[in-house]
């Protein structure tokens, strides 16, 4: 058992380091992409955030240019297609989830899913240190939060 929970807790941190680094390098990994390499240099140096919440009129603030119309479609898909890919690969696989659920560890699962921010996994701690199945219970209603 203790090697299982080694394993388990190496994956998650394993997992909590490829989604920082997808955010840090979010230009990069989705470079293959036509309508990123379309975007300027400035858009590719930017931040994921800063980038999903440009705007034409944020850009021309910043730099002074105004956006072509084929700029701003190109802007818009290409902030569409890093949305997507964000929403389409979760942390944390549906099965290792409820898997993590049944043996406690639920409140680790909804930490590393919500970049350890909010209250979701503060209630689950709780839940589960004063009794196994309100967190467990807890875990499974929130659960549709994070899977679709």
């Amino acid at each position: 058992m203790k090697r299982f929970l080694t394993i388990a807790a190496l994956a998650l941190l394993c997992i909590n380091l490829n989604a920082a680094s997808m955010t840090a390098n979010w230009a990069v990994t989705m470079g293959d992409q036509p309508e990123v390499k379309a975007l300027t240099p400035e858009m590719s140096q930017m931040g994921l955030d800063q980038f999903l919440a440009l705007t034409p009129k944020k850009f021309k603030e910043t730099t002074g240019k105004r956006m072509t119309i084929k700029q701003v479609v190109q802007l818009k898909v290409a902030q569409k297609i890093v949305k997507k890919h964000m929403k389409k690969e979760p942390d944390i696989s549906k099965g290792l989830f409820v898997l993590l659920a049944i043996l406690g560890l639920a409140w680790v699962a909804m930490g590393v899913m919500d970049d350890w921010s909010g209250n979701d996994w503060i209630v689950n701690l709780i839940l589960t240190v004063l009794c196994w199945l309100p967190g467990f219970i807890h875990a499974l209603t929130k659960m549709k939060k994070y899977y679709p």
